[in-house]
């Protein structure tokens, strides 16, 4: 092999290490909206602290219960976003850069953070950006007024699609375990 050919290589092969600027600008992301959700959070449980307040009337309680409800569901989709942001980084950083040792070798750590393939880390953000959808869906079902009979029908359609797509996530995370479980059984000789 000749010098230029194993320096060009060596640099191509280097090349993957600009992945670190995704990794730490998705790992960024990540914590801020934690942090964001986080203090969603802190407001919330400040204002549902009145709720039991004997001045209000029963329009305000009902108010103050539909908008706790919207808000919580706004922070389960902040966490659900960072969620991904995370696993994202996590995936990157596995895949381009170097494994993860605390996270092979620890019995604690979560299957979801082991990447090892660009299928593993698709796989799983897209069953996260899922559970984002459902959650924006039920946000917006609660702000929904029905006015007409289509408006249930249409709200009865994203549900059923809602529970097929989860159906057929389901389906193929069976599937999958169930492919790689023979392989494992034919290296074994079992």
């Amino acid at each position: 092999m000749s010098f230029l050919e194993k320096l060009f290589e060596g640099s191509l092969w280097n090349s993957r290490f600009v992945i670190i600027a995704a990794v730490v600008g998705s790992l960024l992301a990540g914590f801020a909206i934690f942090y964001m959700a986080t203090v969603d959070v802190v407001y919330l449980v400040s204002h549902v602290l009145h709720y039991g307040d004997s001045s209000l009337t029963d329009e305000a309680r009902k108010a103050l219960h539909d908008s706790t409800v919207t808000h919580i569901v706004e922070v389960v989709d902040g966490y659900l976003l960072a969620t991904v942001m995370l696993i994202f980084s996590l995936g990157l950083y596995e895949l381009f850069i170097s494994d993860i040792d605390e996270a092979h070798g620890s019995k604690s750590s979560s299957k979801i953070l082991v990447i090892n393939s660009l299928d593993d880390l698709k796989s799983r953000l897209a069953k996260v950006i899922l559970m984002i959808l459902i959650v924006t869906l039920f946000e917006e079902a609660l702000n929904m007024t029905l006015t007409t009979p289509l408006d249930l029908v249409y709200l009865g359609a994203s549900i059923a699609l809602i529970a097929l797509a989860l159906y057929f996530s389901h389906a193929a995370e069976s599937k999958h375990s169930n492919d790689v479980s023979s392989e494992e059984i034919d290296k074994h000789g079992h």
